[in-house]
């Protein structure tokens, strides 16, 4: 893959998360559930993509996604703890809409 569509798809991983967690984060009025949403949702897909493969070890499997693969995974996260770090900026802020 190309570094064009790599830097796109990690921006639009971390501009997705960051806008869900922001609109979650509005509606529910919570701050930290956005990015707990996201480890909930990617452990049972590394979980399940393991148990599909059961002759190859953790490690192995873990080994064997590429650097886009983590590289996409960590900018959703990011978005989604940024998010909540500007929802609780603005709410210190005096803010009362967040």
């Amino acid at each position: 893959m190309g570094f064009i569509p790599v830097f796109i798809l990690t921006v639009l991983f971390f501009v997705m998360m960051f806008g869900i967690g922001f609109i979650l984060n509005m509606l529910m009025k919570t701050t930290w559930f956005p990015a707990y949403l996201f480890v909930l949702i990617i452990l049972p897909v590394v979980i399940y993509s393991i148990w599909d493969r059961s002759a190859m070890s953790l490690w192995e499997h873990l080994s064997s996604f590429h650097f886009v693969d983590y590289l996409t995974g960590i900018a959703g996260l990011a978005g989604a703890i940024l998010s909540g770090w500007t929802i609780q900026k603005l709410r210190f802020g005096g803010y009362k809409m967040f």
